[in-house]
C-alpha cells in the first residue's frame, strides 16, 4: 500500500503533458475565415480605402496599386499600420494568417 505522504510520481508528468498540449493548442493558428475577412476588408478597410477599394482617404487596394510593395511589406502594413498616417495597426484584431489571406486576395484582385 502506498503511503499518503509520498507524492505521486505521475503528477508532474501529467502536468507537463497538460502544459505541452495546452501550449501546442494555443500556438496553432486557426485557418482564416474567408467570409469574415472579406466582410472586414469591405467594411473596415473600405471605410478609408473606398467601398470598392479603389481609393478614398486611403490609397486604392487594387492589384495595380499594390504592385509597388511585395507581399511581406503589405502584410507588415496591415498588421502594424503606417505611423503618421490614418492607417491603423490591425495586429491586435487579426492574426498573421488573416493578414496573409487578405493581402493575397487583394494582390490577386480576388476578394470574395
Amino acid at each position: 500500500m502506498r503511503s499518503m505522504s509520498a507524492p505521486s510520481r505521475s503528477w508532474p508528468s501529467a502536468i507537463g503533458l497538460w502544459i505541452v498540449a495546452t501550449t501546442a493548442a494555443c500556438a496553432g493558428e486557426v485557418s482564416p475565415d474567408p467570409a469574415k475577412l472579406a466582410n472586414l476588408v469591405r467594411q473596415d478597410c473600405g471605410s478609408c480605402h473606398g467601398l470598392t477599394l479603389k481609393g478614398g482617404l486611403g490609397k486604392p487596394l487594387t492589384p495595380d496599386n499594390l504592385r509597388a510593395w511585395n507581399r511581406e511589406q503589405l502584410i507588415s502594413i496591415v498588421l502594424d499600420g503606417v505611423p503618421g498616417t490614418p492607417m491603423p495597426p490591425w495586429r491586435p484584431l487579426i492574426s498573421e494568417a488573416d493578414a496573409r489571406w487578405i493581402v493575397a486576395r487583394l494582390q490577386e484582385g480576388n476578394l470574395p
